[in-house]
């Protein structure tokens, strides 16, 4: 016979393919035997019809299509033999799905086969049918199903009911019809038909608020005592699994327990007495116990309160955390982020193993306690945790300090109860790990320091000791390089000495060793670098004596290959010898940083990047920002940061911003010279270049206050009004050059052209329409007023708009005006959209968008892209 014809019989085929090797000969085998198959096929071979079929599905799972050996499926189904249909409708369940069309001829033989006199024929569909049921196949099939549900044969009615489980999952619509047969399986003696009507019941209540009520008020009493008497049954061998009976039962009964008890006070009333013996009388040192102790615990957290039993649930897992299975350990810490916002308190009686936790070994479990202990943390704890960890940061594995960096920085920032504890947790971490540390944590120490005056020295003192420990700690450096710039004459005069700390004595040359240490470093990069040469330039005014070494320090980097680096050497070393009378007053201390603003620009409260929306001012309605000053955006200031009103009425934000001390306009007016030395320094300082000695008025004089003015002016107006000048001359163009033009343009009445409204997207239960409009002398912005409106009777929360543009497009969104969109007639939501199109002209608008919103809590997405925007847009 050949080996490879159409009787060749499947461990013959198997050992030939095991025997390939390689894949071009398991492919040849295979080609081969599938070359037969499909011969016997069209022969219409039903000899070896069902071994073809066993053979196919063996191919099917290594990979290869079987595809054309379906219809074989529904015949060997339709034979009449029970050998033939267990074969059909094994290959039925593995070479197809419910997507198939073919799936579709096989109802009939479904129909027929569930009304079968053989029972193991009628098992065989409900197997088939419980695996690969269709939407279609459910409505006509259940009644079927649901008349299986009380066949005499229990194995009949266990099928029936997992078959029941797919079928009301497919068709939530047909679950009433299965409520009374599946209550009527709750009563059953037989754990396997019980287990599968118990868990018929549960998928029920989860998708019928009918048959949640009707089970909860007909069933729970039945379920208590059925749980009851199966924790209290003697020894049984048939269902016995480590001395525990059946607790695969056990668990679906507390899981279908804890679906009615939730939200339901009378039903966990019911519930409370059984679920605190199975608490209790459970043993816990087998897998088993443990699995029903979990579910225990999780339906004791999810029904209605019960003080004393939430602090029995949550011993429990405090005993799991001291066990030594990862998998129970994880589970239990999972388990007690859950129950943190139930009972806080009884969780924080476990702080202590929880701690331990965090030191595990396995990399899993680190983590997760982790996250619990950060969930913990409080003002009246605060400290011994942070201790805690910060003591285990010193011994942590590499892979952990960035995550345990993260947690210690937020927790010390949340809930420091002084400015002096903050500090020293702070330097310890960046001692630590100050390479892990992200940007913004010391950016925030930066801030504190500015403003705890009082700890300037404090601070200064123990950032010099800390770096003579540890210097290869980037954000350490950084901080330390900083804070010996501004407050390097403190360390070195040992002001503000406390009670704490020992004195220490540092040299000005000590000082400067360690700014350019951290300079000279190799592994420094440029933002350190930069630092530290901005540190040195203020030394050199607070350390007359190390001047010169200083710079000589500057001057080697005045042929470094990065330009920030260079500019900033030539620059320093030009103020340092050639400006000596203006240098004191420019790299005078930092005004105190603004710490609530910092705080807001964290949270994001401020404007961000221009795709993502502006969030709105809390003084202003919804979706409208806070007007900003041109000067104010050109700099990257916010309005609340901009400089107040001079009090001599003359503010002049260069000099603010540069801290050059000039003579005020009234004296400039009478002394030329004077007024001719501040402006060459000013324009020096500028790279501007030096203007004609008999020139009229200079650029000081432009940028000075009217001095027949009363009224204190801002910096900001003066500058902003600079073009209404009649003073102005030829050399005010450099400055006004270096401002970008910066006056505001006259008021016009010219609003730009009306182009008509478009619907850009509708849907049958959403529509949004587009309104247009353009700021004058822009015709590359377009400003969309977008309008959502409901064409349903829901109301729509969570709503959220989202849109993409190509690169030639530049978007930016503002708020909505809701997030919850009101049912047709009664409202909508409005958002506006700025889109700048850099191709005007070439190339039209395009955008795809993405609508998110919820329905009776039940999540809703809609997409689509708008092309119909108007073509001069």
């Amino acid at each position: 016979m050949n080996p490879f014809s159409s009787g060749t019989r499947l461990r013959d085929m198997i050992r030939a393919i095991r025997a390939c090797k390689t894949a071009a000969e398991e492919r040849a085998v295979v080609r081969k035997e599938c070359a037969a198959i499909r011969a016997a096929i069209n022969e219409n071979d039903q000899d070896y019809r069902h071994r073809n079929l066993a053979k196919l599905m063996f191919i099917h799972m290594l990979g290869y299509p079987t595809h054309f050996g379906q219809m074989e499926c529904l015949k060997l189904i339709a034979s009449p033999g029970f050998p033939e249909k267990r074969i059909g409708y094994l290959g039925l369940m593995l070479l197809l799905d419910e997507r198939q069309e073919v799936l579709m001829l096989v109802t009939n033989s479904l129909k027929q086969d569930l009304n079968h006199t053989n029972q193991y024929i009628v098992g065989l569909a409900l197997c088939a049918l419980g695996n690969i049921c269709s939407a279609e196949m459910a409505r006509d099939l259940a009644p079927e199903v649901e008349r299986l549900l009380q066949f005499r044969d229990p194995n009949i009615r266990k099928k029936a009911a997992l078959c029941s489980i797919r079928i009301i999952k497919k068709v939530p619509d047909l679950a009433e019809n299965f409520i009374n047969p599946a209550t009527a399986l709750l009563r059953e003696k037989h754990h396997g038909v019980l287990i599968t009507g118990v868990q018929l019941c549960t998928d029920l209540c989860k998708i019928s608020t009918e048959a949640l009520e009707h089970i909860r008020k007909k069933c729970t009493d039945g379920l208590v005592r059925t749980l009851k008497d199966l924790a209290n049954s003697p020894y049984s061998p048939e269902y016995d699994i480590a001395g525990i009976t059946d607790p695969f039962l056990h668990i679906r009964l507390l899981k279908l327990l804890r679906v009615l008890g939730e939200g339901d006070a009378d039903a966990s009333d019911t519930m409370n007495d059984i679920l605190a013996q199975v608490a209790t009388k459970t043993e816990s040192n087998k897998v088993a116990g443990n699995a029903i102790l979990y579910e225990c615990v999780q339906t004791i957290m999810s029904i209605e309160d019960n003080g004393g039993l939430r602090v029995l649930a949550i011993n429990i897992l405090g005993r799991f955390l001291s066990n030594r299975d990862n998998n129970i350990r994880y589970v239990a810490l999972n388990m007690l982020m859950k129950a943190v916002s139930a009972d806080a308190q009884a969780v924080q009686r476990h702080r202590a193993t929880i701690l331990e936790c965090v030191k595990d070994s396995d990399a899993s479990i680190r983590k997760r306690a982790l996250e619990l202990v950060y969930v913990l943390v409080n003002e009246t704890n605060v400290k011994p945790l942070a201790k805690e960890l910060i003591d285990y940061l010193e011994v942590s594995d590499l892979d952990f300090r960035g995550d345990l960096t993260a947690k210690i920085c937020s927790i010390v920032a949340k809930f420091s109860p002084e400015k002096i504890w903050y500090i020293d947790q702070m330097l310890k971490v960046l001692t630590e790990a100050g390479n892990f540390v992200k940007d913004e944590v010391w950016y925030a120490l930066i801030v504190v320091i500015s403003n705890a005056s009082e700890l300037h020295g404090y601070t200064v003192r123990a950032l010099y000791r800390a770096f003579q420990v540890s210097a290869e700690q980037e954000s350490l450096v950084r901080v330390t390089v900083w804070c010996i710039g501004e407050y390097g004459d403190m360390l070195v005069n040992n002001v503000g000495m406390l009670d704490i700390e020992d004195p220490i004595t540092v040299t000005e040359s000590d000082a400067v060793d360690v700014v350019e240490i951290a300079i000279k470093r190799h592994a420094s990069d440029l933002t350190t670098k930069a630092m530290a040469l901005v540190a040195l330039l203020k030394l050199s005014s607070r350390f007359p004596s190390c001047s010169e070494r200083i710079r000589e320090i500057i001057v080697q980097f005045k042929g470094s290959f990065v330009l920030e680096l260079q500019q900033r050497a030539i620059e320093f070393n030009s103020i340092i010898a050639k400006h000596q009378n203006i240098r004191s007053t420019l790299v005078e201390r930092m005004p105190v940083l603004d710490e609530a603003t910092f705080i807001g620009r964290r949270a994001g409260s401020l404007p961000g990047a221009a795709s993502t929306p502006t969030i709105p001012s809390v003084s202003l309605p919804n979706g409208v920002a806070k007007p900003v000053a041109p000067l104010v955006d050109l700099l990257d200031l916010n309005s609340d940061d901009a400089p107040a009103p001079s009090s001599s009425g003359g503010g002049d934000l260069l000099q603010d911003l540069l801290g050059v001390d000039l003579p005020p306009a009234s004296q400039q007016s009478g002394a030329g010279q004077a007024s001719k030395t501040g402006n060459d320094v000013l324009l020096d300082l500028l790279s501007i270049g030096s203007p004609s000695a008999p020139s009229s008025s200079s650029a000081v004089d432009i940028l000075s206050s009217n001095s027949s003015n009363k009224v204190p002016v801002s910096p900001l107006d003066d500058l902003s009004s600079l073009s209404l000048s009649t003073g102005t001359t030829s050399n005010a163009a450099p400055m006004m050059d270096l401002l970008d033009g910066l006056a505001p343009s006259p008021p016009t009445e010219n609003n730009g052209p009306v182009y008509p409204s478009i619907t850009a997207f509708e849907s049958s239960s959403l529509r949004l329409t587009f309104n247009f409009s353009k700021q004058p002398g822009n015709p590359q912005t377009t400003v969309i007023e977008a309008t959502f409106i409901n064409l349903s009777s829901n109301t729509y929360t969570d709503f959220v708009f989202q849109a993409a543009v190509p690169k030639f497009l530049q978007l930016h969104l503002d708020p909505a005006s809701s997030n919850t969109l009101p049912t047709a007639g009664n409202g909508s939501i409005t958002q506006n959209l700025k889109i700048t199109n850099s191709q005007h002209g070439k190339k039209s608008l395009v955008m795809r968008i993405r609508i998110a919103y919820k329905i009776n809590g039940k999540d809703t997405l809609e997409e689509g892209q708008v092309n119909n925007f108007p073509r001069d847009l």
